[in-house]
Formats: structure tokens, sequence, C-alpha cells
């Protein structure tokens, strides 16, 4: 059991007040105050709900009715707390593009608390938006509707397409305004996840450390690393030597599977400095992120990226380079600090197995053959040459080899490929129709575009939210059939793959 040397006594699960409600642990503050500073949101002003996430709201026991709803909507613009809930703002640091900031922190969101449900999950419930904070960095401490809608889309969309990811709960905009590229509406949005704690929480217990001279200058690092394996990592043993190394080559490991699962979907995330890299390896921090339309290797989805350091390509070798970073910060705990790059050297390892196993399922191959990664290779090549789409490619192919889908696969590719694989399906131990069957699981139909989220944000800034409702509904069930929402599976417009989306959004 974890023992926070802060309060000198063990943190014990408290008994749920009636029974069968959830209710609020508040864990993260038993750690030192130096983690955190508590304050409450500012509220805004005429606050209205725009989207509410009903599976989302599952994971609380809370019903997704008319008077919940009320209910989130006063919470969610800061005019009145969640009972139990405590709120405080995290500190933590991180390197941004590749230089080490030393204090960011939660400059426009609070952690609310930790809500336990009557399954006795944890989730921690962010409100992002909720107004300054002592680590703004001189911002207003807002979120905009924009902004908001994107998390909210993005974060339930790859739930559902099975890649590791925070939760959103609600959107709330309001009559407030804030300052950007123009005057718009004062929005947050409420956020689910299993811990908020980041890389760069590591980072900042780290650099703060080295800059003391005291024999224990490294508690709080120590700290949190026990409190993150007690939160999040319990079968780790705590009287083993062997306690801080297992954390950190799990850390490797989720991340190294998380964007394998980014790759292998074709997503961008767009921001990976160490801040928004999730301790427990979640997709994290929503920005100017993008799922390619026509495949390209190198797609900046980040128009503030100038240099290309988060294009499509470079996400495995970035995972790398924030473990590492991670692996740095976490040096005072290790005894023997080569077993920090035995857990680095895994990364590469994992993260390949994982990616070309996701590759085969994409292409309906059950066992691996030594000749695989080649025609893997050739099909991402002929894809990028060709500028094809590459979601819609992959479900075209999960039709084949019907007349329709050799037609329009020979269009975008050529046959030399169609024919390679034709020849490697003949020791496919699947026939033709389970092998269609299993594809289409693992190849949507629907995937949240840029510019499907434009146009659902361009009508919520007029005030019509339905375009929300029904993007959610073929995003829930990306690998399903959706007549009357076909149009979402079409090909962008020439307009739609030219947006720019940048950190502001």
């Amino acid at each position: 059991m974890y023992t926070s040397a802060h309060t000198d006594r063990p943190i014990t699960p408290e008994t749920t007040p009636d029974g069968t409600a959830g209710y609020f642990h508040n864990t993260y503050l038993r750690l030192p105050d130096s983690f955190y500073t508590r304050q409450g949101p500012t509220p805004l002003k005429n606050p209205r709900m725009v989207a509410t996430s009903s599976s989302s709201c599952a994971l609380l026991d809370v019903q997704n009715t008319p008077a919940n709803r009320a209910a989130l909507t006063q919470i969610c613009s800061g005019q009145s707390l969640w009972p139990g809930s405590q709120p405080l703002a995290m500190v933590y640091s991180g390197h941004q593009f590749g230089s080490y900031n030393p204090r960011l922190g939660d400059g426009r969101g609070l952690l609310l608390g930790e809500w336990v449900n009557t399954r006795n999950e944890k989730w921690d419930l962010h409100l992002k938006g909720a107004g300054p904070t002592p680590y703004s960095r001189f911002g207003d401490g807002r979120a905009v509707l924009r902004s908001c809608i994107r998390e909210f889309l993005a974060s339930e969309a790859l739930h559902h397409l099975g890649i590791p990811t925070t939760r959103a709960l609600c959107v709330i905009t309001s009559d407030t305004p804030v300052q950007r590229e123009t005057i718009e509406a004062g929005s947050t949005l409420l956020r689910l996840a299993r811990s908020h704690i980041r890389f760069g929480h590591f980072e900042y217990c780290y650099y703060r450390g080295l800059e003391k001279k005291e024999k224990n200058r490294f508690n709080n690092l120590r700290e949190l690393a026990d409190y993150t394996i007690w939160q999040n990592y319990p079968d780790l043993k705590a009287d083993s030597n062997y306690y801080y190394p297992a954390f950190f080559t799990e850390v490797v490991r989720r991340t190294a599977i998380l964007i394998a699962r980014w790759q292998a979907a074709g997503f961008a995330h767009g921001v990976m400095n160490t801040d928004n890299m999730s301790i427990i390896g979640d997709t994290f921090d929503y920005g100017p992120y993008g799922f390619m339309d026509d495949f390209n290797w190198h797609y900046i989805c980040n128009h503030s990226d100038h240099y290309g350091r988060y294009a499509f390509s470079q996400q495995p070798e970035i995972g790398y380079w924030n473990c590492h970073k991670l692996g740095q910060a976490l040096t005072p705990l290790f005894s023997d600090t080569r077993l920090i790059e035995q857990a680095l050297n895994s990364y590469g390892t994992i993260y390949t197995q994982t990616y070309l196993r996701l590759m085969l399922d994409k292409i309906g191959l059950v066992e691996q053959e030594p000749e695989d990664i080649q025609l893997i290779q050739d099909l991402l090549q002929q894809l990028h040459d060709s500028h094809c789409d590459y979601s819609r490619f992959f479900r075209t192919l999960s039709h084949y080899p019907s007349d329709a889908a050799c037609a329009l696969l020979q269009q975008q590719i050529g046959k030399r490929w169609l024919e390679n694989y034709q020849e490697r399906l003949k020791s496919n131990p699947l026939d033709d129709y389970t092998r269609q069957q299993r594809m289409k699981q693992v190849n949507p139909k629907y995937i949240l575009r840029n510019y499907l989220a434009q146009q659902a944000i361009s009508r919520a800034e007029q005030g019509d939210f339905q375009e929300i409702d029904k993007l959610m509904t073929v995003l829930a069930q990306p690998f399903a059939q959706w007549p009357e929402f076909e149009h979402y599976a079409a090909e962008p417009p020439p307009w739609g793959k030219q947006l720019e989306v940048s950190c502001s959004s």
C-alpha cells in the first residue's frame, strides 16, 4: 500500500456514502502541496450544454438525463461544484518542441477530483477552460468552443477505434467573450482519465531536485513515483528491487504500443511534448491532431510545427525520445541506471511487433511470413506515391476480391501489389468471406476527418449542435454500416484537405 510521506499515514479506501452511488476520493491532495495549487473555477456567463457523451456518463454511473445535463452545465461552467470535489491545478514542466520549459502546469484547467464509481473504478475529472491559475503564463485560462469540440470528438472517436485515450464527458459554451484571433465563446470540456499525471510531472520533480543541495532533494520524485504506481500500476511489488525499473519498463511498453496504434490508424497527434505524454499510455491533450486523408509519410497536422518535428513519420522516434527524457528524470530512483537503457532498448522491438501485427490485421493476414514486412512496406510506398486516401483504401481492400473493389484498388495503386497480395493470400488460412469480415472490424469506414470536425464546429458556433450528435453516432460505431450517414465516409472535398490547424485549436 502506498504511504504518503507527507501525511505519514496510509491512504485507504473511503466508504461509499449510500452504498451505491459514486464518490470523490481526492487522493492527489495527499501529495505535498508543492505539487498543486488549490482553487475553484472562474464562472462562465449564461452557460449552455453543447454535447454529452452517454458512454462517458456511464463510466461515472451518471445517466444522460435532462436533469443531470442541467446539473453538469452548472458544474462545468463553474457556477457550482460537484459535491465532494476539491479542485486543484497541477504543476509540471516538460520539453516543448525539444526545449525544456521549467514551469508549466494546468494553465487553463483544474483537476476536480477522483471519482470512484460503483465498480470501484477511479476516474480523474478535469475541467478544461476553468479560468486562470498560477500556471497560466499570462494567458486567460479559457478554452474556446472549437478546441473543446475537437477534443470531445477526438477522444471519443479514438476510444471506439480501440486506441488508448482520455475520454470526454461534455462540452459547455457561454456568453463569456474570449480573445483569440477574433472574439470567441468561452467554453469548457470535462475530461475523464485514469490519470492526469504526465511525463512532465516527473521532469519537474527531477529538475527542481537538481537545483537543491540537501540529501533528500529527490523526495518529491520518489513520492510521485510511489503514488503513481499505487494508483495506476498496483500489480508491481513494492518490496522488489525491480520496483522502479518495472514501472519505467511498463511506461515504455505502453507508450510504444500507443504510438503503433496511432500509426496504424493514420493518426497524428501534432504536439508530442513531454508534458502532453500520459504516464499510463493514453492519448492525451488533443490540440492540432489529424487523421490523414491522402497518405503522406511526412504529414504535418500542426500548422505551428514549422520544422516538422511532430510529423506523422516522426512519431515513433519522438515517442522514444520522450521516454528517454522520462528515464533521465527517474535516474535518482535507480540503483543501476543500466536498467533505464535496458527498458529503452525494448521500445523499438515492442513498437515494431505491435505495428506489424496491426498492419497484418488490416490486410487480413493471420500468420506472419518472412515476406510480409516487404509486402507492407511496398504497400505504404504505393499509397504515399499515389496520394491514396489511407482509410478508404483499407476499407476497400476489406472487400477484395470483389469486382468493384479490384477495379478501384487497381485505379489507386496499380496491379503489381495486388498480384503479390493475391499470391500471399494463397497461404492465408482464412477463406475470403471470413477474411473480409475480420478486416471490416479493424478498418473503419468512418474516421474523424478534419473537415467533418470543422463542419460540426461551424454549425455549433451558430447555435446548432445537432451535427455533433450525428458525428458521435457514427464515430461510436466506426466499423458499422450507416446508410443514412454514408456521406461521412466519402472522400473529403478539396477544401477539406487544405484545412490548417494550429496549437491554438
